[in-house]
């Protein structure tokens, strides 16, 4: 069964592209060597993540040796326990975070999903700064990025012989970006001080076609208009949902999944109130809210 594309952005190395990236349909990626292959994240259900393997065997028969997460969410680690073999690697708060979400998720955020049978595996080879990997004779660095951002256990992997990184949920290429469970601010920081001075020429966004170093500077300025907003809104006495209801969202109207607005708005709120990077937000008021203003439905997954 074929649910994403396959794509050879350099020797050996591989984006697997789930279109249209929309919720829970993510961009994994691996690396193939004599000595086994390196996984760049799983995928969201059972049959996605058997579909990526199937993939993975379509190249090569040596068997997934280490498994790297590049952060907690489901869509990226719910078919972890499908490479079984496998060394799973992530940031320590990556494994927490996994051990402390739902799997699947409650059901009534998003339309009906076939999860399939899902196991929790998270990593049990956690790292606080990074570690390096080797394909054969190829360097892999895998970095945490030193902030919450997208969530608070954010990392890359960046192969700087070939200039590629795979950039996880740093990147969304045409959805809009979530940054509901890490930071605003933090977001931009990564991505102007780590992401973009690593100097990468192919991006492997977690969303989205493989791209170029614009996207970075896309990402940067819906992370800025979102903290525009939220200042605005919050000084006018608006709530999220009110202000993202009557924000002109612009050049930014045609991204996938615009009602995460909401949840930026909440957390970019949560910052100016003084909160720390990452500090908990109320996932269910947030989530709430964006059913509401999706007008009262469901969010549309395609997983």
């Amino acid at each position: 069964m074929s649910l994403g594309e396959l794509r050879e952005v350099c020797a050996d190395v591989y984006a697997y592209l789930q279109p249209d990236g929309s919720w829970y349909l993510n961009n994994t990626g691996f690396l193939v060597s004599r000595d086994g292959v390196i996984s760049v994240d799983t995928t969201s259900t059972e049959a996605r993540t058997r579909a990526y393997l199937d993939a993975i065997g379509s190249v090569t028969s040596s068997p997934v040796r280490t498994l790297v997460n590049t952060h907690h969410h489901g869509d990226h680690t719910h078919g972890n326990y499908l490479m079984s073999g496998a060394t799973i690697v992530g940031h320590e708060k990556c494994r927490d975070a996994i051990l402390d979400s739902p799997m699947p998720p409650p059901p009534g955020i998003w339309t009906e999903v076939e999860w399939g049978h899902l196991e929790p595996a998270p990593p049990f080879l956690t790292y606080t700064d990074g570690v390096t990997l080797w394909s054969g004779d190829l360097r892999c660095e895998v970095r945490y990025v030193g902030t919450p951002a997208h969530t608070t256990n954010d990392s890359i992997v960046w192969i700087p012989e070939r200039e590629v990184v795979f950039a996880g949920d740093l990147l969304f290429n045409g959805g809009t970006p979530f940054a509901l469970m890490g930071s605003v601010s933090g977001w931009i920081e990564v991505l102007e001080t780590v992401l973009r001075p690593l100097g990468a020429r192919t991006l492997v966004p977690g969303h989205g076609p493989v791209c170029g170093p614009e996207v970075i500077d896309d990402q940067l300025a819906y992370l800025r208009f979102i903290q525009r907003a939220a200042e605005q809104a919050k000084a006018a006495g608006l709530a999220p949902l009110e202000a993202a209801r009557q924000l002109d969202l612009g050049e930014f109207t045609g991204l996938l999944d615009a009602e995460r607005v909401v949840g930026n708005l909440h957390r970019a709120y949560l910052e100016l109130d003084g909160a720390e990077r990452g500090a908990p937000a109320d996932l269910a008021r947030a989530l709430g809210e964006m059913i509401a203003y999706n007008g009262g439905r469901p969010l549309a997954c395609h997983a």
